[in-house]
């Protein structure tokens, strides 16, 4: 027995249609199904209106024969009926009018006027339902007469309005005959069939017109995604591409989206061009430790063996080293998460009041010989969007920088103040050796020093000041630095703040936040 294998492939992915296509169909579609129905309701109406008009036409007949007829007090007769519907009677014979006054009265006469339309067809029948007068030939028979009425007929090529009335003696109120009044509606077709004729044509417009106006619109609106798309094409192929979308002069959602997509590409910019920077910067801090523990190690490995002295300064050497590695690879850490500090700590928020005055005391602390001078002009309790440790960690920088730099002048000056606008400015002053106005600008920078030689031998890196800005930016904030050479320095911050009702919402928020995490044994502490 033959065993059937089944393969089973992947699946036939559908045919690609544009967008663009999409689009221009969904509009042309949609406006021409409008046109269609407006069409109809329009012709609806149209055929309603005419067909009344046509409906009043044959009931007046109706009604003006029937006035005619109704002073006869017996059976209708062929010779009575005639002259009454000429407007003339027998006993108006012996005086007739000239011949311009009987053509007057004959266009003037409502009777002779129906019964001159081409359409319209005037029966007069007896009592006995025999045809006695009949102004043309119709192929309708008088049916039943239920008093006047006026009915749509469709019998062979007839198609029209066919009307009905008794007629009763105006003397003794007997019945003495009937009216039919039939109209074939051919100018009532003939319009109807024209505007039809219409409406198609114009609807056949209607479609090309629509699917033309949706393409082009699609083509509009559709023009920024296209961008984006190229775009990403670009970023694809070079990651390092500096392409960016050019900005639309449209204040709309499409707009919106071309300056976020931009504003995606340059962080991702940023955090290449960081990450390219971030190994640059290791490897070449990273040089000088790592050749001064070779050189030491090699030292051990011929003559430190036997030789205690060289023993003992090569291992402090190499600890020393070590250290200042470890303190180099975590400052990089930090300045590398710096601008992460939106995503890891959304809600946070900081009482500058009380950071600061907490960073004042603990450096009056650590530092007796110097004199901390805390100017505090705010006047209530001032919130800002920030991670406490980041403020603390920024406070702690800058104020570790000025005593470091202080020469003779051991004095500090630190200032809290409400800047203009909505937001917090802080100070820190010292009085040391001060920044010459060619490396202000670069003061910033990563591992840049003023003097790289004291700079080593105060134990900094030249990251520190590069992480106090990274995360005041973060913040939204602003840093700046005035200095004087020989004179001291003056490190301004700008931070914009929130209300109380806004610090409590976002606490709410956070411990809401933690609430809901899942605890676990282990507590992740941020480096930050």
């Amino acid at each position: 027995m033959a065993i059937k294998q089944t393969v089973t492939g992947q699946k036939k992915k559908s045919p690609r249609i544009s967008l663009k296509v999409k689009w221009a169909v969904t509009v042309g579609v949609g406006i021409f199904v409008t046109f269609v129905t407006f069409s109809m309701i329009l012709y609806g109406a149209m055929r309603q209106i005419l067909l009344n008009q046509e409906r009043r036409t044959v009931t007046d007949t109706l009604s003006t024969v029937v006035q005619r007829l109704s002073p006869v007090s017996g059976d209708l007769t062929i010779a009575q009926v005639v002259p009454r519907l000429e407007g003339t009677t027998a006993s108006d014979q012996p005086s007739l009018p000239a011949p311009s006054e009987s053509r007057e009265r004959i266009f003037s006469d409502s009777v002779i006027q129906k019964l001159a339309q081409a359409d319209v067809s005037v029966s007069v029948f007896s009592r006995d339902r025999t045809n006695i007068f009949q102004s043309r030939d119709t192929p309708i028979t008088l049916g039943k007469v239920h008093g006047t009425e006026v009915q749509e007929s469709h019998i062979g090529d007839f198609n029209g309005l066919v009307g009905t009335a008794p007629i009763y003696s105006a003397t003794n109120s007997n019945l003495i005959g009937y009216v039919q009044v039939t109209n074939k509606l051919t100018a009532f077709h003939a319009t109807m069939h024209e505007i039809t004729l219409l409406i198609v044509g114009l609807s056949f417009a209607a479609v090309l017109i629509s699917i033309l106006i949706g393409y082009i619109l699609a083509t509009r609106f559709l023009k920024p995604i296209r961008l984006i798309t190229n775009a990403i094409d670009v970023v694809n192929e070079e990651p390092e591409s500096t392409v960016r979308i050019p900005a639309l002069k449209r204040n709309d959602e499409l707009g919106d989206l071309v300056l976020e997509f931009n504003g995606m590409l340059d962080r991702i910019q940023r955090y290449i061009d960081q990450q390219g920077e971030f190994v640059q910067d290791v490897s070449h801090e990273l040089r000088t430790p790592v050749a001064i523990l070779e050189g030491h190690l090699q030292l051990l490995n011929r003559w430190g063996k036997d030789d205690p002295e060289v023993l003992d300064e090569s291992l402090k050497a190499s600890l020393q080293e070590i250290t200042r590695m470890k303190s180099l690879i975590q400052e990089m850490l930090d300045l590398t998460r710096a601008d992460q500090v939106d995503v890891q700590f959304p809600n946070a928020v900081v009482d500058v009041h009380k950071t600061v005055q907490q960073v004042v005391a603990d450096f009056r602390m650590i530092h007796p010989d110097f004199t901390f001078t805390l100017d505090d002009d705010l006047e209530k309790t001032t919130y800002v969007r920030m991670y406490r440790n980041h403020l603390e960690q920024v406070m702690i920088i800058l104020m570790d920088n000025a005593v470091k730099y202080s020469t003779t002048r051991k004095e500090i000056h630190v200032s809290m103040a409400q800047s203009s606008g909505d937001g917090v400015a802080l100070a820190v002053q010292d009085f040391g050796e001060g920044i010459a106005e060619a490396d202000r600008h670069r003061v910033f920078n990563r591992f840049y020093r003023v003097d790289k030689a004291r700079s080593r031998e105060k134990g900094g890196n030249g990251l520190g000041l590069s992480i106090a800005q990274q995360l005041i930016e973060s913040y939204h904030g602003q840093i700046e630095v005035d200095s004087a050479l020989g004179h001291g320095s003056i490190f301004r911050i700008d931070l914009p703040t929130i209300t109380e009702a806004k610090a409590k919402a976002l606490k709410a928020q956070e411990e809401a936040k933690q609430a809901a995490a899942p605890k676990s044994g282990t507590t992740i502490k941020s480096n930050l």
